[in-house]
């Protein structure tokens, strides 16, 4: 475990420091690509309920035309929203990631970015917000949160190394293949023949893919996307 942990560290380390050299105009252009692949892909299309990564500044295929477009085709938007959980255990982590609803294209862009620059809803939306998971140990439960849960069709999931075997790094804390495992349960303590998981999609920037022949290091808990989409290339399918 302990060199497992290791080797994705060293990883992370050697792609961010690739991705410092990549230009602002690079990522804009790998951006529109990619978005245009992922908004004909049939599975986007027949999708009534998404779930968007909202993208930071820098580093990595900007989602905003996506989320946009979705919005506009009537599709159920949801981002992530990380939250704190209370009260702390030594088995639970500090904070974990569901998804929330967006209200609007107006809601949307009058997120505000949180410490890395990433547009986050406010902690007093939340409580008007559908979400995926009822999470038990919200700090908003006595505050009313919503009990309204949907079954997402389609998860756009970010990360900072990708290989061909569609295996994804993410950036350390592990939320997204936490949720996705909560998720998961949810839907089979839900038992119904509706209930599958959703169509993993990983979007990439071309320098965030291994070589072929090497592997991103991975263990059971680690979630291996549907497709992969990289920047101006075809789309990848398992």
């Amino acid at each position: 475990m302990a060199s497992l942990r290791t080797a994705k560290k060293e990883l992370r380390r050697h792609i961010r420091q690739t991705l410092s050299h990549v230009s602002e105009h690079s990522v804009q252009t790998q951006s529109q690509a990619a978005s245009e692949t992922l908004l004909s892909l049939p599975e986007y299309r027949s999708a009534k309920r998404i779930s968007v990564y909202l993208s930071m500044p820098k580093g990595e295929l900007s989602t905003r035309s996506i989320v946009a477009e979705a919005l506009r085709n009537g599709k159920e938007v949801y981002v992530p929203y990380i939250h704190k959980v209370t009260p702390p255990t030594n088995q639970s982590p500090a904070s974990v990631m569901d998804m929330v609803a967006l209200r609007s294209h107006e809601d949307f862009v009058g997120l505000q970015p949180d410490a890395w620059g990433i547009p986050t809803p406010s902690e007093d939306s939340i409580v008007h917000r559908k979400c995926c998971l009822i999470q038990q140990h919200l700090e908003h439960t006595n505050a009313g949160i919503s009990e309204e849960k949907s079954n997402l069709e389609l998860v756009i999931m970010p990360g900072i190394a990708f290989d061909y075997k569609l295996d994804r790094l993410g950036h350390g804390r592990g939320y997204y293949d936490s949720f996705l495992s909560q998720y998961q349960r949810s839907l089979e303590k839900a038992s119904s023949p509706e209930n599958q998981m959703p169509f993993l999609v990983g979007l990439a920037l071309e320098e965030q893919i291994l070589p072929v022949g090497q592997e991103v290091p991975t263990d059971a808990s680690d979630w291996r996307l549907d497709a992969l989409i990289v920047g101006t290339k075809p789309v990848r399918r398992r």
